[in-house]
């Protein structure tokens, strides 16, 4: 590491929340915690023909956006935690950055351009997380157990006492999780402690690598008593968490509701549900919108989980037919649909949509509108394979397919989303009629998105 100061102009913000500058010679420097409009002095950490990595040491001329961050775990010192990144940028400019590498992406990686620019999705700015994962870390030299995020970019794990991205309820448990640990025989055993909080009930998964004697277990059920959570044990991946009191986990499901649309949705903590429950109803609620399904039309749902988006349109619409590549996670998502009354409005298929082909779109029958939510991967094999479809003109009365004439795609990675609307655009004769961010994860550089596609018929 150099201990070089240099004096830089600050431009822009990257994908993860770096300052971008650039030196006389063209040169890119990505600094951390420097702000666009700021001049800062920065020490170089790493050195790349074509780019640097750098630390702000001082802020020589500040952003007007620049803020106090709330949490005290929050910087760039050795030990920060690495949770967040843009606690010192203003909560409205965030938002803003993260339109701008919308539009940044879809328009330099796939060169296009929305009709319409779709206001932001935003919500509250903390205590919004209710999925966590926090790693568990017994310090031998200290004598103490940490509980919480990796320190900025480290594999330790910071020393968290409070965090208020977290429900305030489980950000004031840190301390009493941190005791509860460091009372356990097997606390070098335990790495992990995940979260998961729906609209009643707040599960604690813990990892073990071993078994945990009877008092760790004594303990647990004790701590879950006096704090009013639920603990479930995973002794292995994410198939094998199980409650450790199967009685109470029966009596106090874990779900979260769609109030708009009549529906509840139970869902097991290591399943992947949306961290923050106002955005997702409000992300669900705009989908639905902008899709405009009427009743007697069909719908394909995409990557359909547990049924986010399946049920609420299948409440409002037609017919809707979910694709999942989990024979397992298909089952929980015909389970909901019976549970909320909509077996018969829904249907649900496990296949694996990154290998799909032009005939299987013909075998999915026609719909006359899609919902794609897929994984940070994108939606690639299923927008080549649209793309194909309609290049070689594969629409077939006989076989009644017809690409949809309007696609809604939720987006948790601008990049993918990007050289997918490139196909759909480019290729499949789509319109991109309207594009927005939905700020999912406030203080993150995470940028979660939604799109419309439209298509003359």
């Amino acid at each position: 590491m150099t201990t070089q100061d240099d004096v830089l102009e600050v431009d822009s913000l990257d994908l993860d929340g770096r300052g971008v500058a650039r030196r006389s010679d063209g040169k890119v420097v990505f600094i951390d915690g420097a702000l666009p409009g700021e001049r800062v002095a920065v020490r170089v950490t790493r050195r790349k023909n074509q780019w640097e990595q750098a630390e702000a040491v001082a802020v020589l001329r500040e952003s007007p956006q620049r803020v106090r961050p709330a949490c005290p775990h929050f910087g760039l010192h050795a030990g920060a935690c690495g949770g967040c990144k843009m606690q010192h940028l203003d909560a409205a400019a965030q938002v803003a950055v993260k339109q701008r590498v919308l539009e940044d992406n879809l328009w330099h990686l796939a060169k296009v351009r929305p009709a319409r620019v779709l206001r932001p999705l935003q919500g509250p700015a903390w205590g919004y997380r209710h999925r966590a994962r926090l790693s568990v870390r017994h310090v031998v030299k200290k004598g103490e157990v940490l509980v919480g995020f990796h320190e900025r970019q480290s594999r330790y794990v910071a020393d968290m006492k409070t965090c208020p991205v977290l429900p305030e309820r489980i950000s004031a448990l840190l301390p009493s999780l941190r005791t509860l640990v460091a009372s356990m025989a097997l606390r070098d055993r335990l790495p992990q402690i995940e979260l998961a909080a729906g609209d009643t009930v707040t599960v604690l998964v813990l990892r073990h690598l071993e078994p945990l004697p009877q008092a760790d277990l004594l303990a647990l059920r004790a701590f879950g008593a006096r704090h009013g959570v639920q603990w479930w044990l995973q002794p292995g991946g994410p198939d094998s968490a199980h409650p450790l009191d199967e009685a109470q986990a029966a009596a106090q499901p874990l779900d979260y509701g769609l109030p708009e649309f009549g529906v509840r949705m139970p869902f097991r903590p290591t399943d992947f549900t949306q961290v923050n429950p106002d955005i997702n109803r409000a992300l669900v609620s705009r989908a639905l919108r902008l899709l405009q399904a009427q009743p007697g039309e069909r719908v394909i749902d995409w990557f359909c989980g547990l049924g986010n988006f399946t049920l609420p349109i299948a409440r409002r619409a037609g017919a809707v037919h979910g694709l999942e590549g989990s024979q397992a996670l298909v089952e929980r998502a015909r389970a909901n649909a019976q549970l909320n009354g909509l077996a018969d409005r829904t249907s649900f298929e496990a296949r694996n949509l990154f290998e799909i082909d032009p005939a299987g779109l013909q075998a999915q029958g026609r719909a006359d509108r899609w919902l794609v939510d897929p994984p940070r991967e994108g939606a690639f094999a299923l927008a080549k394979a649209l793309a194909d479809a309609v290049q070689a003109d594969l629409s077939d009365d006989r076989q009644a397919w017809q690409p949809p004439r309007r696609i809604v795609y939720v987006s948790c990675n601008p990049a993918t989303l990007a050289r997918d609307a490139g196909l759909l655009v480019h290729q499949a004769a789509y319109r991109c009629s309207a594009a927005g961010v939905v700020n999912m994860f406030p203080h993150t550089a995470h940028t979660e998105s939604i799109a419309v596609f439209d298509r003359d018929a």
